[in-house]
């Protein structure tokens, strides 16, 4: 089955790779990749494999010869490591990065390995990956290994965010095995052994602005220097090999004028990624690790580690559990990517020069991010016929409502499509009442707010600020400190709120907020002839722009847990409805609480109307807090 892919490596060709054949990590100095070689795995075996990602590669769906048996042994031999292929050339990429906005030195595929460059059906180039295939030179203290957890939540992702529409690498397979590591889960001295497991990365390329950091001198703060400093040779080679390859147009367009083919590509580079992440927003997701070196040179998503999908709306959301200052909170991915867009400006110096990339910067990313967004906002209100100011004001007052009544992001925007400008008195209550059960209850909101100190450690704490407050401001925790007092008061004026206050108080909101809606709908209305062909135009494209389901956390979770019980069909059927997510699927439906607990299984639960309590992990409690505990 495999036999069918056909290689050629053109990045091996194009670009320095390392001489050196001395195993283990170190530093790689003058290179962009190092050769290695994948490390068997005991009694591999196949998880899930997308049919439409491998499709890129070729590889049709196996019927009778072969066998779906005989592939899926022949992709757990090959794509975990195992055996490799015939034409693969397996190597691991050199990169730097900033990370958290420290300049961390190389980098590397730790854990990733490139195995070549399949040419596709329609002539297309896809390099592939295998990640968690063993130890590379950059895998520095650890073991270039995944897990099985890990690897389902990164192979499902990647699949989700391209049926969302989102520019994203692939995930081709996901194989596990017997071969067991070491892994202290939470972090809490209580570690445990877990299976090894390998995802097949697909990507036209993997390159990324880290990529480029190599090159730099010892950093100001940290020190820390690229492997190959002064090889601006390197650097011309890079930039020769991903403009002709992946912008082929703007390399024809300049091929007489370096700097302004550089400065056209940079502005490109800019502008992808401005729209990228508009399109993040738009769905309520959270990357959680946007390091220079999780930042693709083509404008896709990479690297799913601990991203999330919003729940509850909140601008401060936090999906990663080690970002304690919030920066890469879902609120500031925007600055952020412009933020790693003017380190990657730093790192062309001087085949572009800072003053022309950074008036670039300047220009076009924050106008084109902001184009984008308002575009794909107005498709997800159904606002096809008029573009008029006062969209962007009424988008905000959207959110704004949905943070004060902690509204689900996803269900809300799914719900909006049944809204009519003429609906009558008693469907709209039917519809305030639906709109409201998205919203969170005073459960919710304890479980939110509930306070997570130990109070004798608190009252050290404080006690410290107030005799030692230089030392207090060395340890760095004031902001947690006053974020646990704050959930500690908000705590407390939840313990006096009724349900039937919170479900007042949020009606409230939302029938301020629909009117506006309504009036602009009317709009809509008075500029067209056939109010009955545009409303059913309006529904048409609401539900091309607004997912029914998304990769919640509980969803992977219950893939992830029957998964590691031996039972691979949850993250099949999870990757099934995940490929229509626009869709309402058959079998697919809202299971409430009680029938959780009578066993329903994860299918089961994968409803759009998520009944069960969730944390909410926040920088600090969100707003529509100290809204409704007000007295």
């Amino acid at each position: 089955w495999l036999g069918a892919l056909r290689f050629d490596n053109l990045a091996l060709r194009s670009l320095p790779v390392d001489a050196s054949e001395e195993g283990g990590p170190r530093t790689v100095p003058g290179a962009c990749f190092a050769r290695v070689r994948p490390s068997p795995l005991q009694n591999p075996r196949l998880v899930a494999m997308s049919l439409p990602a491998l499709a890129l590669l070729g590889l049709e769906a196996p019927t009778a010869d072969p066998t779906a048996a005989e592939a899926e042994a022949e992709a757990a031999l090959f794509f975990s490591g195992n055996r490799v292929l015939a034409g693969a050339e397996p190597a691991a990429h050199c990169y730097c990065g900033h990370q958290f906005g420290s300049f961390a030195g190389q980098l590397g595929d730790g854990a990733a390995m490139y195995l070549g460059e399949v040419l596709g059906p329609r002539g297309e180039r896809w390099e592939i990956q295998l990640k968690g295939a063993g130890i590379t030179p950059f895998s520095r203290q650890a073991d270039g290994r995944k897990v099985l957890r890990s690897s389902i939540r990164e192979f499902l992702c990647s699949e989700a965010m391209f049926h969302l529409g989102i520019p994203t690498t692939r995930a081709g397979t996901c194989v596990t095995s017997d071969s067991k590591v070491v892994r202290d889960v939470f972090y809490d001295g209580n570690p445990k052994n877990e299976r090894c497991t390998v995802v097949l990365r697909i990507a036209s390329t993997f390159i990324r602005f880290g990529s480029f950091e190599i090159f730099k001198p010892p950093d100001e703060y940290t020190g820390r220097k690229g492997p190959s400093v002064n090889r601006n040779d390197i650097r011309i080679q890079m930039l020769d090999y991903v403009i002709s390859t992946f912008y082929p147009e703007i390399q024809e367009a300049y091929s007489d004028n370096t700097v302004q083919r550089n400065a056209a590509f940079f502005k490109e580079i800019t502008k992808r990624t401005a729209r990228l992440v508009a399109e993040w927003q738009c769905v309520g997701f959270c990357h959680g690790v946007l390091n220079t070196d999780n930042m693709s040179i083509v404008g896709l998503t990479i690297d799913y580690g601990p991203f999330g999908f919003m729940d509850r709306y909140d601008p401060e959301h936090v999906c990663n559990g080690s970002d304690n200052t919030g920066r890469y909170a879902y609120n500031k991915q925007p600055e952020i990517c412009k933020w790693n867009l003017g380190k990657l400006a730093e790192a062309l110096v001087p085949e572009l020069p800072l003053e022309i990339s950074q008036l670039i910067l300047e220009e076009e990313y924050d106008a084109e991010f902001e184009k984008h967004y308002l575009q794909k906002m107005r498709k997800k209100l159904g606002l096809i016929q008029l573009e008029l100011e006062e969209d962007s004001k009424l988008v905000s007052e959207l959110l704004e409502t949905m943070h004060l009544t902690a509204g689900d992001f996803t269900n809300i925007f799914y719900l909006l499509s049944s809204f009519s400008v003429d609906i009558d008195p008693s469907k709209f209550e039917d519809f305030l009442e639906e709109l409201t059960s998205q919203c969170a209850s005073v459960e919710e909101l304890k479980v939110v707010f509930k306070p997570q100190m130990d109070p004798r450690q608190l009252s050290m704490m404080l006690m410290l600020a107030q005799s030692n407050p230089q030392l207090f401001a060395l340890m760095g925790t004031k902001a947690n400190i006053n974020k646990e007092l704050e959930r500690i008061e908000q705590f407390s004026k939840l313990q006096q709120l009724t349900a039937d206050d919170l479900l007042s108080r949020n009606k409230r909101h939302w029938k301020e907020w629909l009117e506006k809606y309504r009036v602009r709908l009317q709009k809509e209305i008075e500029s067209i002839g056939n109010a009955d062909a545009w409303n059913t135009e309006r529904v048409k494209v609401m539900n091309s722009n607004n997912p029914k389901y998304i990769l919640r956390n509980y969803i992977a979770q219950n893939a992830i847990e029957a998964a590691e019980n031996g039972d691979f069909s949850e993250v099949r059927n999870v990757l099934k409805l995940l490929e229509h997510p626009f869709q309402e699927t058959e079998g697919f439906q809202e299971v409430k609480e009680d029938a959780e607990e009578e066993g329903a299984t994860a299918t089961a639960a994968v409803c759009s109307q998520e009944t069960r309590s969730r944390q909410s992990y926040c920088s600090k409690p969100p707003l529509w807090a100290s809204e409704l505990c007000v007295t």
